[in-house]
């Protein structure tokens, strides 16, 4: 396939795709939805396929398998189909079976681990896993080193993202989204919001509050309120310090439950009215509950974190994978997702994109951060194997996982 095949999809099947798809962001979507069907049924769209069992079609004839989070890539108005995805298939002749399967790292890693360990095929050619699981799996030599030759368009990826410490060069990985990681809550319920995360303390919101089951966004911003910078030099003292924080609001009842996506159900449900949220789900779900539900960064600062697109090493569909990946940094690809999840896209050339079909997303800066903003977010530092070990089994141990 050539370079100006991938940069313009040529075969009018594919633009009439993108056309159909062209504007249908999740504010629309979710706005179409919402008469037909709860939040619990927008969570529960899936792909085009589940995933197949390990050892079954990972040929090099059978499909593309995907597993990603939930509703993190563009649908239909219906909320049955995938546009991009579709234009992909049509351009490239490849199939690919599409499951909302990671509900977090930690969970998904289980599932996987012991066929990652022996080598066999784990049922998916394509995982999207956050930083540091990323990092995990590259120190553990589970994903397939990519051909950069067949992913030209991999140059469009943002600088800061290029030269991470876990894959400098991007040889095993490459973003599919950022985001942020703050508070969030029901402005019906606290109509004054909130600012810090010690405002989620509150006794009048005991039972009625969430934090995330992922470690380093809970612990970072407890981390942040306790004065302390997730990034840099903490000590084994300030870890435990903002575990404590968690096990005694679950202890006293102020913590509900520790979630991973499914938080989102219960804020629309009311049966949490503050959390610990992720920026692109909040503003997905105002599209649906008619901008009910608030989002912040804290006072002392909020996490920044990034999920990544890999192939197991025991795939047998790397080059399907490097043709999707390829794809997906296409600025107008990029910015079409973008235009949907709401999340910060990691493709260059996305913003003007975006700018001559949705000027005032193209402004969005949940999408596309200012400096100010990033000045507020942290990255939580890259724990060694050992430390990795320790902490992720105390904090899941503290949250009975």
């Amino acid at each position: 396939m050539s370079s100006d095949r991938r940069a313009v999809p040529g075969d009018p099947r594919v633009r009439e795709l993108v056309r159909q798809a062209r504007g249908i962001s999740r504010r629309r979507f979710l706005a179409g939805a919402a008469g037909a069907a709860g939040t619990g049924a927008l969570l529960g769209a899936c792909g085009t396929a589940g995933p197949t069992q390990a050892g079954e079609g990972g040929g090099s004839g059978g499909p593309l398998r995907w597993a990603n989070w939930t509703v993190y890539l563009d649908q239909d108005e219906e909320g049955t189909t995938f546009p991009t995805l579709a234009a992909f298939e049509a351009e490239s002749g490849i199939d690919v079976d599409y499951s909302e399967d990671i509900e977090d790292n930690d969970s998904f890693y289980g599932k996987v681990a012991r066929q990652l360990e022996s080598g066999q095929d784990i049922g998916y050619d394509v995982v999207t896993l956050t930083d540091w699981m990323t990092a995990r799996w590259i120190r553990q030599e589970y994903v397939a080193e990519l051909d950069r030759s067949r992913i030209p368009n991999a140059a469009n990826i943002l600088p800061n993202l290029d030269g991470v410490d876990f894959d400098d060069g991007r040889r095993f990985s490459l973003t599919w989204q950022s985001g942020f990681a703050g508070i969030a809550w029901d402005t019906q319920a606290i109509p004054d919001g909130l600012r810090s995360v010690s405002d989620l303390w509150d006794p009048r919101y005991k039972g009625r509050v969430e934090v995330l089951s992922e470690m380093r966004d809970t612990i970072g911003l407890i981390m942040l309120e306790n004065g302390m910078d997730p990034a840099a030099g903490w000590t084994t003292d300030d870890w435990f310090d903002a575990l404590d924080v968690v096990q005694r609001h679950l202890d006293d009842g102020q913590i509900r439950q520790v979630r991973g996506n499914s938080y989102l159900q219960d804020l629309a449900s009311g049966d949490a009215v503050a959390c610990f949220a992720w920026s692109g789900d909040i503003t997905s779900l105002n599209y649906e509950y008619d901008g009910r539900f608030a989002f912040a960064i804290p006072d002392a600062g909020g996490m920044l974190w990034s999920d990544n697109l890999m192939v197991p090493k025991a795939s047998r569909n790397k080059a399907k994978a490097e043709d999707l990946f390829d794809y997906y940094y296409r600025p107008e690809v990029a910015a079409e997702v973008a235009a949907w999840v709401n999340y910060i896209t990691p493709v260059q050339g996305a913003q003007e994109v975006m700018a001559q079909t949705d000027p005032e997303m193209a402004e969005n800066p949940l999408i596309f951060p200012t400096d100010e903003i990033l000045s507020q977010v942290h990255v939580f530092r890259t724990l060694t194997p050992a430390e990795e070990e320790r902490y992720n089994g105390q904090f899941l141990a503290a949250i009975g996982a």
